[in-house]
């Protein structure tokens, strides 16, 4: 084998290809160049090659690429051999390199074939494309989907919220009722036994003043115990037709005197409103409690502004709105004010009796209550929305009777005296 190695390496007998070429420098550096310019651009593409699947990990068949990397550079050093044959007779080594160029160029056409079909099978730049494009519209239904489900999610816990407070307020009206019932028959014996004792003292008995003292708080503790029936929903109503326009225009001056002058009081009453049916007294009572909390809520002065507003709320838009059903027509009431307004935890729990923000001895709370409770026990629904400094908005829905309609008139074939029941005379009924 080393024999083999030196013969091979052995040059001395050998000429260099100069002498094929006569030494014409033509010749001579035509080759020279040529191969040299060949030698470097091969070497200059190995390198690119190598740079590109050395840093893309993720290049399909990447050993491929050193496997071409391996020949172009064998190919590169033939071409270089070949620049020094002409001056030195090293064909041993010329046939070194070209062996190992043979072996590298051998190697990979061989791996190469069996990868044709997998090459060809990868994914073109336009399906690539177009799959890019396919994925898009899936992220982006897939983000609609998101936000639909969170909006789902979102309006199932308004709801679930929703049901809470009115289970809440349900739970507390069904206590406050008993109680309030309860008071009520206690109240009615220290009342009886009041007028009682009243009657048997003499005009003159030092202990008159304090009998009827005793009446006065008896008669607040009533009162008090009126409206808390009211909140459950227990008191007495006299629900007749009412036209709640004519109602609140009559009551209008009323509140007018109750929030004080400087307060500007607004009304906006629709034309055509319905009629309904509910008790006009505590109807007046509920609205005056409205603009009483309004005018606590707002300081005297020129901006300060109670909107009173009516409406019609028919039954395609009442699916619309939390707490109405969707088979009823409705007359909306709305009192705005411009005063200080609630946070909403406020707000939340601002119909619940008891509960006020004003300082101590200032409000019992149950003025809301007392309008959340006759509207319920009406058939309606109550709402209240404010916000910080931005003032207050209460609504509340009455079922009305809905649009008037024009009663069909029906007809009837009267007999005419000497005449056929045919020839007879057409009456309205």
């Amino acid at each position: 084998m080393l024999d083999f190695l030196f013969k091979l390496l052995d040059s001395g007998s050998l000429s260099p290809h100069g002498i094929c070429l006569i030494w014409r420098p033509e010749l001579l550096w035509s080759n020279a160049l040529a191969d040299a310019a060949i030698g470097l651009a091969y070497c200059s593409i190995s390198i690119a090659l190598g740079a590109v699947v050395s840093r893309r990990s993720d290049i399909a068949f990447g050993w491929v690429f050193w496997c071409f990397v391996t020949f172009i550079l064998a190919c590169g050093a033939t071409h270089f051999i070949s620049i020094v044959t002409l001056w030195w007779p090293i064909y041993g080594v010329e046939a070194m390199v070209k062996v190992i160029t043979a072996i590298a160029s051998v190697a990979t056409a061989i791996i190469l074939w069996p990868l044709v079909p997998r090459i060809l099978n990868l994914p073109s730049p336009q399906l690539l494309r177009l799959a890019n494009e396919s994925l898009t519209l899936r992220i982006a239904e897939r983000d609609r989907a998101l936000q639909a489900l969170e909006q789902v999610t979102n309006e199932r816990a308004k709801t679930e919220e929703m049901l809470r407070q009115a289970q809440k307020m349900e739970a507390i009206g069904q206590l406050t009722g008993g109680i309030a019932h309860d008071f009520n028959n206690l109240l009615n014996v220290v009342v009886a036994n009041l007028e009682r004792i009243e009657r048997l003292l003499p005009d003159q008995s030092p202990l008159l003043r304090p009998v009827k003292d005793a009446m006065a708080g008896a008669d607040r503790a009533a009162a008090l115990t009126h409206k808390l029936l009211a909140f459950a929903r227990n008191q007495p109503l006299r629900p007749v037709r009412v036209e709640v326009n004519a109602l609140l225009g009559a009551l209008t001056e009323l509140l007018r005197g109750a929030v004080g002058g400087r307060i500007v009081v607004e009304t906006n009453f629709s034309l055509d409103l319905w009629a309904v049916t509910v008790d006009p007294n505590q109807l007046e009572n509920a609205v005056l409690n409205l603009a009483v909390n309004a005018r606590d809520a707002m300081e005297e002065n020129q901006s300060s502004r109670l909107q009173i507003t009516t409406s019609n709320i028919d039954r395609s838009d009442a699916i619309h709105i939390g707490g109405l059903r969707a088979d009823q027509d409705y007359v909306m009431i709305e009192v705005i004010d411009t005063g200080v307004g609630m946070p909403e935890e406020v707000a939340r729990r601002a119909f619940e009796p008891f509960f006020t923000t004003k300082p101590l001895g200032q409000g019992t709370g149950l003025g809301l209550s007392q309008v959340f409770g006759f509207v319920k026990q009406s058939g309606g629904h109550a709402d209240i929305f404010s916000k910080a400094g931005l003032g207050t908005r209460v609504q509340l829905f009455l079922p009305s009777l809905g649009p008037e309609r024009p009663q069909p008139v029906s007809y009837e074939v009267q007999d005419m005296p000497g005449h056929p029941r045919s020839q007879g005379a057409l009456t309205a009924r």
